[in-house]
């Protein structure tokens, strides 16, 4: 060995002498000498390719085109999916094939001892305009209230759909703006009223779908509730949503 040239390190000289043995091996025996000698650095390869395609996955999910992004969070343990199917096949007959994203997988509970991690994980949501709708009931719906998320209805909707909904008794108003200080007092100095939401108990959706709650005896069914959130950029789809889910 010349003078200037390095001694190959440790690491390398293990990597050649496992590559030497690998090639005097059979099929199988190839096999069991990977795993092991190697079996934690695959397993570690493995896991941190697994995170990196779920990754790419959320974030394809995040950035791709979608006509409308709709929170469900029912008082019930079902799903409404097959309702969205069909509400979905409704809405692409004007060539839109644009896909809706309907999540219903978002927790919403006040007597759940994380519920300030669902108030974050909604904030979040709608800050970065991946919320243009909510079907919620009384707990979701008080906190969107409160942090000025709801749009007015009879401002965002049509005056025809509107004074339908308010002929079907439907329009619920209610008093958004109000935070509680630090004392829990309530804070009203920029609260207003206005009808924020489509009561969906009495409708089609919300016999399907509200009636299957977990009551103790006298207690009265929460109703069910639909929004369309302030900052959305799909006005007419929330429309038409709330349209076919107000249904009698």
């Amino acid at each position: 060995m010349g003078k200037n040239e390095k001694e190959p390190s440790i690491f390398m000289q293990e990597v050649k002498r496992d590559i030497n043995t690998f090639r005097r091996l059979s099929g199988k025996q190839r096999v069991q000498f990977l795993w092991d000698y190697y079996r934690w650095k695959i397993l570690g390869g493995l896991t941190i390719l697994l995170c990196v395609i779920l990754a790419a996955h959320m974030l394809w999910m995040g950035q791709r085109p979608c006509r409308l992004r709709v929170c469900v969070v029912l008082n019930t343990r079902q799903y409404c999916s097959d309702w969205f199917h069909d509400f979905y096949k409704e809405l692409s007959s004007d060539g839109n094939k644009a896909a809706i994203d309907v999540n219903q997988d978002q927790p919403f509970d006040y007597d759940n001892a994380y519920s300030y991690l669902h108030e974050i994980e909604v904030m979040t949501t709608i800050s970065s305009q991946r919320m243009d709708a909510a079907v919620c009931g009384p707990d979701m719906y008080s906190y969107l209230l409160s942090i000025n998320a709801c749009a007015m209805l009879d401002e965002a909707a049509p005056k025809e759909c509107f004074d339908k909904w308010q002929a079907d008794g439907l329009t619920v108003k209610s008093t958004a703006g109000v935070f509680l200080k630090e004392d829990g007092t309530p804070d009203t100095a920029n609260a207003y009223d206005g009808y924020f939401a489509l009561d969906l108990s009495d409708t089609a959706f919300g016999r399907n779908y509200n009636t299957e709650q977990d009551l103790s005896d006298g207690e009265a069914p929460a109703p069910l509730y639909f929004v369309i959130i302030r900052n959305t950029e799909h006005m007419d789809d929330c429309v038409a949503l709330a349209k076919a889910i107000s249904e009698p």
